[in-house]
């Protein structure tokens, strides 16, 4: 192994022009010393690539024509990371700042056991910065949930945590993973599109033998949903539809009809309260409501990817 394995930092944007330079900015402070940044842009309609082109030249940048997704965007940067030599690959949100020992404290549990697969670090808030986010997550299967470690409670009420530990999935808003992990694996599945891509690719690394890891002494701080908004349409759309299609996919086969059945009872209690409940009678969750149904509907149908233009219509309506 080398003594400073060569790391790719795929930075993934969708017009969040002063998030991502914001972004860029804090990588510039990384102490780790072989590291390249590729920002992968998503066709943004706000000027993001000329003016990362401006402000950081040293900036590799990959333009796609449309928004290809969380999934397929990442993947055409991580492509492009495995070809250039990287040996691990941090995909990082746009909408994160990063400590300055970040990449230093990843690969050092990456790079200790040749079976680490993937290294996620603990996510703060950015605001307020002493709030956790997520301190690795776990899945609760007959349930049909996941669950961020941590999440919502102030840094100084969460037990001291110091050794990497495995958990079951990484969030994707920060994930080191090894060039192996990526050949023997793969990349993320196109099909979610957004949301549980990355769940389902840390499941089926753990399937492969690969070992999910949180680093607690790595750090970064993250403005939450920041691109499609915690509780937008849109996100509820893909959250409803994406976990159907994972715990039927990947749930154990003595909980596979239950987790799922939890997941469609929640949905259309949800769907109840929203139609009836005079509180929810809004623009708003009307279209949420509807989005709920339209993900039902293209769960049973076999509809993934990006949502149609029928589910757009819903999701980007406005009053």
């Amino acid at each position: 192994m080398k003594t400073n394995p060569l790391v790719a930092i795929v930075v993934l944007s969708w017009n969040q022009l002063q998030l991502t330079l914001a972004c860029l900015e804090s990588l510039q402070g990384l102490e780790y010393p072989d590291y390249r940044v590729l920002l992968v842009d998503n066709a943004s309609t706000d000027g993001t690539p000329q003016a990362v082109r401006e402000r950081y030249p040293q900036v590799a940048i990959i333009e796609n024509r449309e928004n290809l997704g969380y999934a397929e965007g990442n993947n055409v940067g991580i492509r492009r990371a495995l070809e250039d030599g990287a040996d691990y690959v941090l995909v990082l949100n746009n909408d994160t700042l990063v400590a300055p020992d970040l990449l230093s404290e990843l690969v050092r549990v990456a790079a200790a056991d040749s079976g680490v697969g993937l290294v996620g670090p603990t996510i703060y808030y950015a605001d307020p910065p002493d709030m956790v986010f997520a301190l690795g997550s776990r899945i609760r299967w007959a349930a049909g949930t996941i669950r961020h470690r941590g999440m919502f409670q102030p840094a100084s009420q969460v037990p001291g945590l110091t050794a990497p530990e495995p958990v079951d999935f990484l969030p994707g808003t920060a994930v080191l993973m090894s060039r192996q992990c990526l050949e023997r694996v793969g990349l993320f599945d196109p099909a979610y599109f957004l949301n549980f891509e990355d769940v389902e690719l840390c499941v089926r690394a753990g399937r492969h033998g690969f070992r999910v890891l949180f680093a607690p002494q790595a750090v970064i701080w993250h403005r939450v949903s920041a691109t499609l908004g915690l509780a937008s349409p849109a996100n509820t759309y893909y959250m409803t539809r994406n976990a159907l299609r994972f715990f039927w996919g990947n749930a154990p086969p003595g909980v596979r009809c239950v987790s799922v059945a939890c997941i469609l009872l929640r949905t259309l209690r949800t769907v109840s309260a929203w139609s009836l409940k005079p509180k929810y009678k809004t623009h708003l969750f009307r279209r949420k409501r509807d989005a709920n149904l339209l993900a039902l509907r293209d769960f049973f149908l076999g509809r993934f990817g990006k949502m149609g233009p029928d589910v757009a219509r819903v999701c980007y309506s406005a009053e």
